[in-house]
């Protein structure tokens, strides 16, 4: 006996065709949020348009720009703070991950393997996210301070000399590593967080059974399901540490001797204390060229992270 075999099981249906009205609905659909796309575009894009236009130009608020070429350019790189610049940026990113990148992880293992309290301390390790920025800044230039300031004081009553935080090139770049890291860890701790409570409970019990330790549960279990976050916080860090400005404008100005001078404090002195737009302009087309590269890697990572299913 022979069977017929049904067509629609073999091959899939064709798809039908798009309705006139369907068409409809898509352009009506595009037409109420042109606005809103005009609006970021000009927004968004503009700026960044004019600023690389400028760098071609010498700009003055007074008269018409002049087109000068690469001669912005040429100035940059011919200066010795853009080598320094970047250089100060480099070391502040190195320092930035050895001691500021496992700082968050480390809390949120702690605060969700609390059983008691737990939001309590979510709350008490995001507070100086509140903070703004300014007052918490000048708070820690008094803790830094060499004459009287509490951590110095604290190395006096243990017996140990004082330092000049702020002061010394090679203390400097830690210390405001330390600050960024305490202002920037309570966000990151929410974010670890919660990748940690997408963990089914269930691996974690089946670890147990096979007698896993605690260390053992985080180090092949915890981290490496956490790791595509941990990838993507990490350039997410660069990008920020890339863009330090408030911290060193506030605590040193950029000193000592330059050591803590940054792309986008250079950028701020060149174009409003000493009105080189010009200049500045190209200043800002380099840190845009360098930063972009790592945005496109974090929203490729981010995409990626969407397939990911525990």
């Amino acid at each position: 006996m022979t069977t017929l075999a049904n067509p629609s099981l073999d091959t899939p249906s064709p798809r039908p065709p798009r309705s006139r009205n369907f068409w409809k609905k898509q352009a009506l659909s595009y037409l109420v949020i042109l606005p809103t796309l005009l609006i970021f575009a000009v927004m968004t894009f503009g700026p960044i348009l004019t600023t690389i236009v400028y760098s071609f130009q010498e700009v003055n608020l007074t008269r018409a720009s002049e087109w000068v070429g690469l001669h912005n350019y040429v100035r940059m790189f011919g200066n010795p703070l853009f080598y320094t610049a970047w250089k100060n940026i480099a070391v502040f990113l190195i320092i930035s991950i050895l001691m500021g990148f496992m700082v968050p992880v480390f809390l949120a293992l702690m605060v969700n393997e609390l059983r008691h309290f737990g939001r309590f301390f979510q709350t008490i390790v995001y507070l100086p996210s509140l903070i703004p920025i300014a007052v918490a800044l000048l708070v820690w230039r008094q803790i830094y301070a060499p004459d009287g300031g509490v951590l110095n004081s604290l190395l006096n009553s243990i017996g140990l000399p004082a330092q000049l935080w702020l002061q010394n090139p090679d203390l400097a770049k830690p210390a405001i590593v330390v600050i960024m890291t305490w202002l920037g860890a309570g966000g990151s701790v929410l974010i670890y967080l919660s990748a940690l409570q997408e963990i089914p409970t269930e691996i974690y019990e089946a670890a147990e059974l096979d007698g896993f330790s605690p260390w053992q549960r985080i180090w092949y279990i915890t981290l490496p399901l956490i790791s595509s976050r941990m990838q993507i916080m990490l350039l997410l860090q660069i990008i920020v540490v890339g863009q330090v400005f408030t911290e060193p404008f506030i605590l040193t100005t950029g000193g000592p001797a330059n050591s803590t001078v940054t792309p986008v404090l250079e950028l701020y002195r060149t174009a409003f204390e000493r009105s080189d737009f010009g200049l500045a302009s190209a200043w800002s087309v380099s840190l845009l060229v360098v930063l972009s590269l790592f945005s496109i890697v974090y929203v490729r990572l981010s995409l990626g992270r969407e397939s990911i299913q525990y």
